[in-house]
């Protein structure tokens, strides 16, 4: 455990705020850094997988200003086989005083390994389901999880909340801490003195009910969830409620404040969640979790955390609102289903937001932000969004805020620009619709083929250059004016790591004329020294590539060339040595008029008026072309193979 609490102030002592757009992001980062060494110390406990939990019936009783809890939590499963005992994962320091089934007492032993064995008064067959009720009580593990946490604020108030992410849920109730195990809903009850307000997932049913000093208030959360996403807050919290959605898919966003932080400039940044919430329904789909509830509640940890249906967090700035709100569609909805995965949660999670600073601030504000990412993504030759194994055992590689949230948002990014924006959202929809990853898990092969078939196409080049593999391009590009109406533009490229020979990528390029016009095409760079001819409506003065800041790469030389244009240069064949099918490239001002082929000893082998045509019939060799055109005839040299 000492090394545990090292990482934790190894990571407090490292994170230095930037002061840029990154700010934020970096804050984020850094205390999901923070949260995630929790998951690295602890492993999977073997001895809860032989069942699956269906419902969880969460019956607490708090104070704030008491460092303690007792609870009854009623769990049904269903058993992955014949079972005789079933094992709970629960801290040591919590006292179990009874289990029931069916009104019966059941045996039980608490062994010292932070886990509840109970002894079942029969064999479970596999495939049949039961419950079980646990009682217990006593003061959660002062362990520097802060999975349980009671603070008083400086105006003196007590406030109460847990953070489990993903493997501190037993530090405050019975449970199983299987990410992949997700319940089917929940029903939680919170007993707390009665002047305070107590939050957790989903809706309130019916209202608090009081007793005496005490207030019980219950909360049905009906979609699946892990047992780390459970979560509960209770202080004397300010309620401030809006609305989201469209008729007839209206739902209430709850959020709760602390009373002395709740003013004008906190209601104003509040004010932004419906207008996000609308936003990624529009971009993606309806919010998951529509028929219960969003908001946030606010806490005492220095970041959020992303609790289905309520965002825990210290602050409201619209970005970190924007990122944890995305976290509700991929995370929450959608979880990556291992740590080499993390991408599928965090770079989408950093793209949504950046889309709401493109939605809300404008294209200019949303460049800028490309930017940073950019600049921050090429500070170093390499690294690749997807982690290998050992990475995937590396909280600060897994968590890495340069590849793992800024070169995955980029990438995403790119993704738009190859797919076009109707097929990439319509790829993401898809992605988010699938039943078989729909409030489940998901791997990266599983939105890779959403995307493919919303592309029409294979995207196995792409993935392997942008995601599974490391680094990023450096390009020279030289344009000049190609005959009346055309331009002709030259690419090369540089790779800052070894493990791409080549990054295949639409790009964009902005030209520029005399008379202040622009004009705006994508070439599609598929291998080094391409030429490619480009219809532009004006003769060129100036040229830029990526104007919008959509690829990632560095270093970047781009040129305009001022050689004289001649029909002889504009003419070529290629490809070049060819096998098969061979085109003739020309200007659009020039007709093709007839293409007669010579062998080396100056028989005539083929004829044709196109300008693509099959040469896959003649023998291996050189060939001579004459191309007769509208401004004359030309001559060139094929190599056939």
């Amino acid at each position: 455990m000492k090394n545990f609490y090292y990482l934790i102030l190894l990571f407090i002592g490292t994170c230095n705020w930037a002061q840029n757009s990154q700010e934020t992001l970096k804050k984020i980062v850094c205390f999901e850094k923070q949260s995630a060494s929790h998951k690295m110390n602890v492993t999977l406990n073997p001895n809860t997988q032989n069942y699956d939990i269906t419902y969880h019936k969460l019956e607490f009783t708090v104070d704030p200003a008491i460092y303690f809890i007792s609870g009854t939590v009623t769990t049904t499963f269903t058993a992955l086989s014949n079972m005789n005992t079933i094992t709970f994962d629960l801290a040591n320091e919590l006292s179990v005083s009874a289990v029931t089934q069916n009104n019966q007492n059941l045996t039980f032993v608490q062994n010292g390994n932070n886990e509840l064995v109970i002894t079942l008064p029969t064999t479970q067959l596999t495939g049949s389901s039961a419950s079980v009720e646990i009682t217990y009580s006593g003061a959660p593990p002062l362990n520097g999880f802060n999975a349980f946490t009671t603070q008083v604020r400086l105006n003196g108030s007590h406030t109460l909340y847990t953070l489990s992410e993903p493997f501190g849920a037993r530090d405050w109730w019975p449970c199983k801490q299987d990410l992949n195990d997700k319940v089917n809903s929940i029903d939680v009850y919170i007993t707390a003195p009665s002047q305070y307000i107590a939050v957790s997932n989903g809706i309130e049913p019916e209202a608090p009910v009081t007793n005496g000093t005490n207030k019980t208030t219950h909360f049905h959360h009906g979609y699946p969830i892990p047992a780390y996403l459970i979560c509960m807050a209770v202080t004397n919290y300010t309620v401030y409620t809006q609305s989201a959605g469209t008729i007839p898919n209206t739902y209430p966003i709850v959020n709760y404040v602390y009373p002395e932080n709740f003013d004008a400039t906190v209601q104003t940044q509040l004010d932004q969640t419906p207008l996000i919430l609308n936003l990624y329904s529009n971009l993606f789909e309806l919010y998951p979790f529509h028929n219960e509830k969003y908001g946030h509640a606010q806490f005492g940890w220095g970041g959020g955390m992303e609790h289905t249906t309520v965002s825990f967090m210290n602050n409201f700035e619209r970005s970190l609102i924007a990122h944890e709100m995305a976290h509700q569609w991929f995370g929450d909805k959608i979880t990556c289903g291992t740590w080499k995965d993390i991408w599928l949660n965090e770079s989408f999670a950093t793209y949504l937001a950046s889309l709401t600073i493109e939605n809300f601030d404008g294209n200019a504000a949303f460049i800028n932000d490309k930017t940073n990412m950019i600049d921050y993504i090429t500070t170093q030759p390499g690294g690749a969004v997807y982690l290998t194994d050992t990475e995937a055992t590396n909280v600060n590689r897994i968590f890495s805020s340069r590849l793992t949230y800024n070169k995955g948002a980029m990438v995403l990014n790119m993704l738009r620009l190859k797919l076009g924006d109707t097929n990439f959202f319509q790829g993401m929809r898809a992605y988010l619709a699938d039943t078989n990853l729909a409030y489940k898990y998901a791997l990266t092969t599983d939105f890779k083929g959403h995307m493919e078939t919303a592309f029409g196409g294979d995207l196995t080049e792409f993935f392997n250059d942008w995601i599974y593999n490391q680094g990023y391009p450096t390009y020279t590009i030289t344009a000049q004016n190609w005959g009346t109406g055309q331009a002709k533009v030259v690419v090369n490229q540089t790779q800052s790591h070894a493990s791409v020979s080549y990054f295949e990528m639409p790009l964009p390029i902005r030209f520029t004329g005399a008379g202040g016009q622009t004009f705006d095409t994508t070439i599609n760079n598929t291998f080094n020294n391409q030429e490619i001819i480009v219809s532009v409506p004006f003769a060129i003065t100036g040229v830029e590539f990526d104007p919008e800041k959509d690829i990632i790469s560095k270093n970047n030389t781009v040129t305009l060339g001022n050689d004289t244009f001649e029909i002889e240069k504009a003419i070529a064949i290629y490809p070049n040595p060819v096998t098969d099918g061979v085109h003739i490239q020309m200007p659009s001002t020039i007709e093709i008029e007839n293409v007669r082929l010579f062998n080396n000893i100056g028989q005539l082998v083929l004829e044709s008026n196109a300008l693509d045509f099959s040469v896959a019939s003649l023998s291996a060799g050189v060939l001579y072309a004459e191309i007769q055109t509208s401004q004359g005839t030309f001559h060139k040299k094929i190599i056939k193979n």
